[in-house]
């Protein structure tokens, strides 16, 4: 059987063209770059608190931090994917840290504000971009929860803080003990 000859250049042009995958709009990608950024900076700021409680002895606080900036850099590789997967180029930061500490307590203190402005930064990314695109919304909700169990697991270690006195030694081991 013999096609018509319209139906045959209808099937050449569809073999011919290539559609161009869809990609994110520039402002969703801004923001995912902004989150992208801040997981790094989360990152290097847990490898310098472990840095530092290792080498002032805080030994389960250093496994901890290092753990944390373990769950950082994961972080940054979900969101590069994401981007990559909506053929988008990821633009990964210059990330400017000190890591310098002046106590436990300091590092835990750090932590918190860090984790809390991130969930900040989460929610106002995610409510932006719910109306323009509901799957990288839905995508973000993971993110928006990771937070959200980083700011209540912080949230006890300060108030488990309130109870020692910060300028006893022995107390900071025993915090140190229990709650790393």
């Amino acid at each position: 059987m013999e096609l018509p000859n319209s139906t045959v250049t209808n099937v050449v042009a569809e073999q011919s063209s290539i559609l161009l995958p869809k990609t994110l709009t520039e402002d969703i990608v801004t923001s995912l770059n902004g989150a992208l950024a801040e997981e790094y900076t989360a990152h290097y700021f847990y490898r310098a608190a472990a840095n530092w409680c290792n080498g002032v002895a805080y030994v389960k606080a250093g496994a901890f931090f290092a753990g944390e900036a373990a769950a950082e850099l994961e972080h940054a590789e979900k969101l590069q994917k994401y981007l990559v997967d909506w053929n988008c180029t990821p633009i990964l930061p210059a990330v400017k840290f000190s890591g310098n500490f002046s106590s436990l307590i300091d590092v835990v203190n750090k932590a918190y504000a860090i984790e809390y402005s991130l969930g900040t930064k989460y929610m106002t990314w995610a409510s932006q971009i719910f109306p323009k695109h509901l799957m990288t919304f839905n995508f973000l909700q993971e993110f928006v929860d990771l937070q959200n169990e980083s700011i209540a697991e912080f949230s006890d270690k300060l108030n488990a803080a309130q109870l020692v006195d910060v300028n006893n030694k022995l107390d900071l081991l025993h915090y140190e003990e229990r709650y790393f």
